[in-house]
């Protein structure tokens, strides 16, 4: 008999959660929100939570959540197709140069990055590059057809955040594999634009709860169900957010390999083997016999044969992995380390001195700013490799020697 790898947890009233966090923590508070969306009437068969699972806003980061002829628009979240995208190539380790700081700063002036106050905004573009233009022109004509029924959406930040990092957990880095293979990878979304697409419909969703699901075990669980009013206009601005992620993430890259080739002086060859994943995100899928909508909160699609990506927290390593299409997790994997604490609590535990050696080897920022992104607020990502062996093989391990934060 096959080994089972998770726990099951029986919700009163609900659909079992199936836990993949055997050696992980879960803390208390992560997991009576599962049991608040396990009692939605429209969750599917049982919810599935990743080794990564901690508390997020409405939804739990790190949970799987299929639901029937409905979608709840807080499970995706304002992040919406929040992934990684990763690129080997033909460089090794003896390729980069002794000094990694210039590698950092050519891909910081490349991407725009982080937040600032005052009016400009050091993390879009001022002058939007021809080449994102051409990109935009993909995604303008739907982008249009949006702002027609949500006029509000033309004010956000779209065309000036495409091929733009974003700040918090998102970053870019130069890492090497196992066998001293150089590859590039970052972590972004659907930036601005998403974030108000979102918002809005989250907004939406609850308004509509007040006034037919009186029920909800949590307000942030209000969702929309097939043939209601916003339905149809959220699947399709959630469906276009996830392009524009996408999109940006392949804008993101190319930029970075560019950056890189005005530092190291080898030619090299990159998108050897490319992967460009979503982790907050929904799609139709078929699970069970059952035609389902399937919200991965921090979780990464693992069917069969296919590459995904698991980035450990800076100073740790990250995984390239196979899906092994187990049907018990919807076909999933968790989407990284997981935090164990939150961004405020790290800042008030560690210290600069903390951050310096945890980063010891990597060219990164070393300020007060990125001291919540600490590796030590995060899980232990071997522990969680191992809770989900049932899930995904690994095809590569990185180690990153150069980190771009957000």
């Amino acid at each position: 008999m096959k080994e089972q790898n998770y726990n099951v947890e029986e919700v009163p009233g609900g659909v079992p959660v199936k836990m993949w966090t055997q050696g992980v923590p879960v803390e208390d508070e992560a997991k009576r929100q599962l049991a608040n969306a396990a009692r939605l009437p429209v969750v599917f068969k049982h919810i599935a939570a990743m080794p990564d699972v901690h508390l997020g806003i409405g939804a739990t980061v790190g949970s799987v959540i299929p639901t029937i002829k409905a979608i709840i628009p807080a499970a995706v979240g304002v992040d919406i197709g929040c992934g990684m995208i990763a690129a080997k190539t033909t460089l090794s380790a003896a390729d980069l140069p002794d000094n990694l700081e210039p590698l950092r700063s050519a891909i910081e002036r490349a991407v725009p990055h982080g937040r600032a106050p005052g009016s400009r905004d050091p993390g879009a573009w001022h002058k939007v590059p021809g080449a994102v233009d051409t990109a935009w022109a993909q995604l303008e004509p739907e982008f249009t057809e949006l702002c027609r029924d949500y006029p509000k959406l033309e004010k956000t930040n779209h065309r000036n955040h495409l091929g733009t990092l974003g700040t918090g957990n998102h970053f870019i880095e130069v890492c090497l594999d196992e066998q001293g293979f150089v590859w590039f990878m970052l972590h972004s979304g659907s930036r601005g634009v998403g974030n108000a697409i979102g918002t809005m419909f989250i907004e939406l969703a609850k308004q509509d709860a007040m006034r037919q699901q009186a029920n909800l075990p949590d307000r942030d669980l209000a969702y929309f169900e097939e043939g209601s009013r916003y339905f149809g206009d959220y699947v399709r601005a959630v469906s276009w957010a996830q392009k524009f992620a996408q999109l940006n993430r392949e804008v993101m890259m190319r930029r970075v390999i560019e950056a890189a080739k005005t530092v190291i002086r080898k030619n090299f060859q990159s998108h050897v083997e490319a992967v460009n994943c979503h982790h907050n995100y929904v799609q139709q899928e078929r699970h069970f016999g059952e035609d389902v909508y399937v919200t991965r909160k921090g979780a990464v699609s693992a069917k069969k044969g296919e590459l995904g990506i698991i980035p450990g927290s800076m100073g740790a390593r990250s995984y390239i992995v196979r899906g092994k299409g187990n049907p018990e997790s919807f076909e999933s994997c968790s989407h990284g380390a997981g935090r164990t604490m939150s961004r405020a609590e790290a800042k008030r535990r560690f210290t600069l001195a903390d951050h310096r050696a945890a980063t010891e080897g990597v060219e990164c920022r070393k300020d007060r700013d990125v001291i919540d992104e600490i590796p030590m607020a995060y899980k232990d990502i071997d522990a969680v490799m191992e809770a989900q062996r049932d899930l995904v093989d690994v095809v590569h391990t990185l180690k990153q020697v150069v980190c771009v934060k957000g």
